[in-house]
C-alpha cells in the first residue's frame, strides 16, 4: 500500500472530521483529497502542491483545509462545519509531480458520513 488513508467516520452536521494519509509517493509530489458520490467518479476536492500552492473545490470552501507534512510525508485534511452533502468516499492522492494533481497513486478510501 502506497498510501494509508485514515480518519473517516460518522459525524452531525456541523461537526468536524479529520483525515490523514501518509506514504511515500507524497514525496516531492502534489497531494490531493478526492471524494466519490455514489454513481460518480472521484473528484477533486482539496490539494496542495509541493510549493504551497492550494487549491479548494467551491462546494468546500472556508470550511475544509488541507495541509502537509513534507517530513513525515502526510497529507492532512481538516473538514468543519460539515454538511449531508459531504458524505462520500474520500481518497487520497499523490501527483504526477510536485505541481500536478492526478497520479496513479491512491490511498484506500475512507467513508465519511454527515447526518443531518
Amino acid at each position: 500500500v502506497q498510501l494509508q488513508a485514515s480518519g473517516g467516520g460518522l459525524v452531525q452536521a456541523g461537526g468536524s472530521l479529520t483525515l490523514s494519509c501518509v506514504g511515500s509517493m507524497l514525496s516531492g509530489n502534489a497531494g490531493g483529497w478526492y471524494r466519490q458520490f455514489p454513481g460518480d467518479s472521484r473528484r477533486l476536492v482539496a490539494g496542495l502542491t509541493t510549493t504551497g500552492n492550494n487549491y479548494y473545490h467551491d462546494s468546500v470552501k472556508g470550511r475544509f483545509n488541507i495541509s502537509r507534512d513534507n517530513a513525515k510525508n502526510t497529507l492532512t485534511l481538516q473538514m468543519n462545519d460539515l454538511k449531508p452533502e459531504d458524505t462520500a468516499v474520500y481518497y487520497c492522492n499523490a501527483g504526477l509531480s510536485g505541481d500536478r494533481y492526478g497520479g496513479p497513486f491512491w490511498g484506500q478510501g475512507t467513508q465519511v458520513t454527515v447526518s443531518s
